[in-house]
């Protein structure tokens, strides 16, 4: 990240008020009228991609909001080997309580179109010429002028209703209909409304609204333990607890400045991949199950059930929860190496047989090939992350390009495929269980002795970013601490990344296989609508 921080030194020293350096973060503080050059300059000339964009409330203690823009480099191939930069740059600007607005970059960054609109209902601060203004968290019932993310916004406080309406997109034209879909659903899973325009069988548009269960979870840190906090994280997201909670400690222990036991960090990897093992195969079994392809199906939920089990003998839950804490792990998995060996070796070969079977199948590539493309600028410019990603052509994995836990001393390829359809994002998932398993027996056979955990106590005040790459993608957490307890807590769970690519991904497909590429995507609910 050299070239792109001393770039922004040189090319914006007149803009730039104050800079710090905090390990891979470089913090630029600029003036709030250059921010969108900047941004501008950091997305299209140096290939930076936006990861996030939050606002904290600094009021009480610098007299001003604060909106941070956090860019990550993208990956360079030379001589047929990614070089990767390990650093972030984070854009930051204030905004005054009197002049709550700030200039949108969504027109020349597509992915800062939700994290605008959510700034906009959390903190009150408008995003100047958004070309949505449009709400997004808050719903319309929701009471004018009360923000939830303010410091002066009270958690226990029940908001009377207003009447409002929200007005959806509307296409127009002979033989355009619409076909409404939830947010109810005839299942288990949280509600989401699709909203589609069709002329006969293929989609013209689809539009999605979303945080119908919005939990207040960014509030909820504000005002818990550390500890407390801990617990929080790991259910945000139900299936990908470990990712969430180990992005959350290592956030903390960054600005705890410890460096966690080897032997934790191993572990920590362990649990991570076991993790990506069942979300993966309940993933597969899903798209069996969407192209009617039931044998395929069944065998791919019992060799979930396997590893869910495997879990359960290894950490005493099925879902990997209550393992990790700040400072490593709770509890050793050193007694559990065999078994885990034994298990993942028979099932390597279960899972080869079952990929044969799945991928020769005429009447499975029929439905798969070609079906739901996200084509690699779409992606791109959107930031779509994880394995939707990879599979329309990104070469991007946290775990390579921001190095944490034991990965650095891992040997693993990143699967990446240009189709973009629902078969690239199929094989890509594949290609991923054979390299988990691969890391999971290098990390098993290399598992250092010593300590699982040092003891964290007093955390100085400060401010840091943890990473993971979750099943779903790249998940982040901003974590700010004063006196000890947390005074901003921001998550980035990879659906926020994922949803809108769902929009473009059905277009001139047919209703029938909305299913399967919703299905393909893997997109949580529940990460998303915190």
């Amino acid at each position: 990240m050299n070239e792109h921080t001393d770039a922004v030194r040189k090319d914006f020293k007149s803009e730039i008020l104050d800079e710090n350096i905090s390990g891979s973060e470089t913090y630029f503080r600029v003036k709030e009228d250059a921010a969108v050059r900047i941004c501008d300059q950091l997305y299209h000339r140096m290939d930076c991609a936006l990861v996030s964009i939050f606002a904290t409330d600094r009021r009480k203690k610098e007299g001003c909001f604060r909106i941070h823009y956090l860019f990550s480099s993208e990956n360079q191939l030379q001589n047929d080997r990614v070089q990767t930069a390990n650093g972030f740059i984070i854009i930051q600007i204030d905004i005054a309580e009197n002049a709550p607005h700030f200039h949108s970059v969504t027109s020349r960054v597509p992915a800062a179109n939700w994290y605008e609109r959510e700034i906009q209902d959390m903190f009150g601060l408008i995003p100047v010429g958004h070309p949505d203004p449009r709400r997004l968290v808050n719903f319309e019932d929701w009471p004018p002028k009360s923000y939830p993310l303010r410091k002066d916004f009270d958690i226990r406080t029940k908001p009377e209703r207003v009447k409002g309406e929200y007005t959806y997109r509307r296409v127009e034209g002979e033989g355009v209909y619409e076909i409404l879909v939830g947010p109810v659903h005839a299942g288990v899973i949280e509600p989401g409304h699709f909203r589609f325009s069709v002329a006969g069988e293929p989609v013209l548009n689809l539009e999605i609204r979303h945080f119908y269960t919005h939990k207040g979870v960014e509030k909820l840190f504000e005002n818990i333990t550390l500890d407390k906090a801990v617990f929080l994280a790991e259910r945000i997201s139900g299936d990908n607890s470990v990712a969430h909670v180990v992005a959350f400690c290592q956030a903390v222990e960054k600005i705890a400045g410890v460096d966690i036991p080897p032997r934790a960090r191993y572990v920590r990897t362990i649990l991570m991949e076991l993790e990506r093992l069942y979300n993966h195969l309940g993933d597969i079994a899903g798209i069996a199950t969407d192209v009617a392809y039931a044998f395929g199906a069944a065998h791919a939920n019992l060799l979930k059930e396997e590893i869910l089990q495997l879990n359960e003998i290894v950490t005493g839950s099925r879902l990997l929860r209550g393992m990790n804490t700040i400072g490593g792990v709770r509890r050793d998995i050193g007694d559990k190496k065999d078994i885990i060996s034994q298990k993942l070796s028979a099932f390597r070969n279960d899972f080869r047989e079952l990929m044969d079977l799945l991928f020769a199948s005429p009447s499975v590539a029929d439905r798969i090939e070609t079906t739901g493309r996200i084509y690699n600028d779409i992606a791109k410019g959107l930031h779509v992350v994880g394995p939707a990603a990879r599979a329309s052509g990104i070469d991007r994995d946290t775990r390579r390009d921001h190095p944490y836990a034991a990965y650095p001393d891992l040997k693993f390829k990143v699967p990446v495929l240009k189709a973009g359809d629902v078969n690239a994002r199929t094989r890509v998932r594949a290609d991923e269980v054979y390299e988990s398993i691969g890391i999971i027996e290098q990390a098993l056979s290399r598992l250092p002795d010593g300590d699982i955990k040092i003891s964290v106590k007093e955390i100085h005040d400060g401010y840091a970013l943890g990473y993971t790459e979750a099943p779903r993608g790249e998940t982040l957490y901003w974590v700010m601490i004063e006196n000890n307890r947390i005074e901003r807590c921001k998550v980035r769970d990879p659906s926020f990344c994922n949803w809108l690519a769902i929009e473009y991904a059905v277009l001139d497909n047919i209703v029938p296989d909305f299913p399967i590429i919703n299905k393909s995507l893997s997109l949580s609910y529940s990460g998303n609508d915190m």
